[in-house]
């Protein structure tokens, strides 16, 4: 196998993010994320949403209330953020949990905002673009090296940056808080949520061998033969925790036909895969472990569109354009489910039982018909494009 990190362009001398200037624009916080409680970010503040409260006599007091620390609580798990291009919104999710919703603006049509799969790759909690004359960009969280990134900036209602996606203030602040490097941003131009997901084809945790019972006993059979020697000893001393190492990230290629392996930004190893019908598309899907339980793992799975159709308008056009039109049109309503994907290839038995090893939770799969992006390299997880 070769070392995935020799194929691909290492990270680029400039450090500039393409964005407009950035100003202050107050908003709400985001609140909590549970099953009745959602916060969401509209014109006049960020709208508490819930069921409606049962009918309680007016002696009776309302047995919950929800502080003010409640509020800022947000599930356990991995977090993402899905920013819808068309809906101009970007929902934060922890597992398949909405946290918080917020307005936004991406790319202008000369500077678009690329759409696909990113991660966090960098942060600055005060950051200045040195492209476009310094203009600030508070909370910067940086997904690409060529310049695309999420921070704080004016929203006029429609898209105004230079690639860059702009948040309110206070969302910035608490994703700011919330998020940590490698959290995963996915962009789309229709809305798309994670769903709780299982499927006989995903990666299943290796168990691994629990060797502190065994070292306990050799050290206490050691204490007990100096002891009955009346010979003095040392307690023997524990051994040091190893520093947890980022969860593992995979990629699967329908196009190059191979599997690449990360662990945090740096790689691991690469491998080819088997594919029964190289011609049968798998669209994009990410699978997220967002918990191991009794040895088993549970997933989330985020299907994004390949493509999108192109309707055709009141414009003249050719018998031949309008066939490969409703050609595409076609093809993208066949688009394979996230099951129908995971059943498309199958990975060397070598590869699941290592994959198997470094299970760990915020351990992510993307399966694409796609080739990584050029901009997946040092420093950075893996990048692919949608559009």
């Amino acid at each position: 196998m070769t070392q995935f990190g020799t194929i691909r362009r290492s990270r680029p001398a400039r450090f500039g993010v393409a964005v407009c200037a950035s100003a202050v624009l107050l908003c709400g916080l985001i609140g909590p994320a549970s099953a009745d409680w959602f916060w969401r970010y509209d014109d006049g503040g960020y709208e508490q949403e819930a069921p409606p409260a049962p009918q309680v006599r007016k002696r009776h007091k309302p047995k919950h209330k929800v502080t003010q620390e409640k509020k800022q609580s947000v599930p356990p798990g991995p977090l993402q953020i899905v920013v819808s291009i068309a809906k101009q919104r970007a929902t934060l999710f922890a597992n398949d949990v909405p946290v918080g919703e917020a307005p936004i603006s991406t790319g202008v049509p000369g500077h678009p905002t690329p759409m696909g799969v990113f991660s966090v790759i960098a942060r600055s909690r005060y950051h200045s673009s040195n492209i476009y004359s310094g203009a600030p960009m508070p909370y910067m969280q940086r997904i690409t090296w060529s310049g695309i990134a999420l921070h704080q900036g004016p929203l006029p209602g429609f898209p105004a940056s230079h690639g860059c996606i702009r948040l309110p203030e206070a969302f910035a602040v608490k994703l700011w808080g919330l998020s940590k490097l490698g959290m995963r941003v996915v962009i789309t131009r229709d809305q798309v949520v994670p769903v709780r997901f299982a499927d006989a084809h995903l990666i299943a945790p290796k168990p691994v061998q629990d060797v502190t019972g065994t070292a306990v006993a050799a050290a206490t059979e050691e204490l007990a033969a100096a002891a009955g020697a009346n010979k003095p000893a040392d307690a023997p001393k524990p051994a040091a925790r190893p520093k947890p190492k980022p969860p593992v990230q995979a990629f699967i290629s329908r196009k190059e036909g191979k599997i690449y392996v990360r662990q945090g930004f740096e790689p691991l190893f690469d491998a080819p895969v088997t594919i029964a019908q190289p011609d049968e598309p798998w669209g994009t899907h990410v699978f997220t472990v967002t918990d191991i339980k009794d040895g088993n793992a549970l997933w989330t799975a985020l299907t994004i569109p390949s493509g999108y159709a192109q309707k055709p308008g009141k414009q003249k056009m050719s018998a031949k354009t309008r066939e490969r039109l409703e050609k595409r049109a076609a093809d993208l309503a066949k688009t394979p489910t996230a099951a129908q994907a995971l059943a498309r290839f199958e990975l060397p038995p070598d590869a699941t039982a290592r994959l198997g090893e470094l299970l760990a939770v915020g351990s992510s799969l993307i399966v694409s018909d796609n080739a990584l992006s050029d901009e997946t390299g040092a420093e950075t997880g893996f990048i692919v494009l949608t559009q």
